[in-house]
């Protein structure tokens, strides 16, 4: 067998296995969760029926009342079907996993239960991939077979960018979105080379939050933030050589210098600390998952708060 057709047949079995675990988890814990917290976009018309004693006289339709003389109503539907947008973070930092499951793989498993939710209730599934660029974009579809490419392309797409650029990913995704939809950002939301000077970041910060906004505004947005439980500290190994995945830029770290571990894990809070901020000041819900836990815990409980509001 030739190495082209082993390779084929591992990212085969790969896909598999995560839809196949994602229908466990679907069938299992997520039953009815995503119908009733997902509603369509709209009502459409369904029929014109005869009115009946209780019935709300606002919905009569009075050209066919007065055709048939007798009073009839205009009976409408939720408009059911719905667009899931996955929209995800394929930059360099997001290959990092201290553990046996690295964060673009935790983000195709959650993308899977998503997706696969999305199909069991008829709606359908789209996809854009972003770095420091957008890599891929594929339009919202139906299907099982569509939800495999989907999984297959998180899982291994190679990506031209190494950086991250999530405004810029958002805007050309609303230039394309003609119709609502539900939009999952999917990222560890860590950009390389961040601005020296204060000023300079908070502008940065305001920019993002401008588009978060403005997409929830035409869209229904949720962040999902990837975190490694490795990136909360450094640990005490003496001297080390650390480098950007993004930007391959390299620096030399004492870690055996407790204020150099203690400024570290301070910035690190107080980055994910913004983070949060930004998305609950832009009114827009925030997901927080971690390589070393089930995923599943939180995508619960985010469909739990969903449905308390509602």
């Amino acid at each position: 067998m030739s190495d082209q057709a082993e390779k084929t047949r591992t990212i085969l079995r790969k896909v598999r296995q995560v839809e196949i675990r994602s229908r466990r988890f679907v069938d299992n814990a997520m039953v009815g969760a995503y119908h009733s917290v997902f509603k369509g976009a709209g009502i459409d018309f369904a029929e014109v029926r005869e009115y009946q004693p209780g019935d709300d006289v606002r919905s009569i339709d009075w050209n066919v009342t007065a055709k048939m003389n007798r009073p009839f109503l205009k009976v409408y539907e939720e408009e059911r079907e719905l667009s899931i947008m996955l929209v995800i973070d394929v930059s360099g930092s997001n290959d990092f996993g201290s553990g046996a499951t690295s964060k673009r793989e935790l983000a195709a498993e959650l993308a899977s239960l998503l997706a696969v939710s999305a199909t069991r209730n008829n709606d359908k599934v789209g996809l854009l991939l972003f770095s420091d660029r957008v890599e891929k974009f594929i339009a919202p579809k139906k299907g099982r077979s569509h939800v495999l490419r989907v999984i297959r392309e998180i899982l291994f797409h190679e990506p031209a960018g190494r950086g991250t650029e999530i405004p810029g990913a958002l805007r050309y995704m609303m230039r394309l979105l003609r119709r609502r939809a539900i939009c999952f950002l999917i990222s560890d939301f860590i950009t390389p080379g961040a601005p020296s000077r204060a000023g300079a970041g908070a502008a940065q910060r305001d920019e993002f939050q401008q588009v978060l906004t403005l997409l929830n505004q035409r869209h229904d947005l949720i962040g999902i933030e990837l975190h490694d439980p490795r990136e909360n500290t450094l640990p005490n190994v003496g001297i080390i050589v650390l480098e950007d995945a993004e930007t391959g830029q390299t620096v030399e770290v004492d870690t055996a210098r407790r204020e150099i571990r203690a400024n570290y894990e301070r910035e690190n809070r107080a980055r994910r600390a913004r983070l949060a901020d930004t998305f609950r000041r832009s009114g827009i819900d925030f997901i927080r998952v971690t390589t070393d836990q089930p995923y599943i815990n939180a995508v619960r409980a985010f469909f739990r708060r969903r449905e308390r509001r509602r």
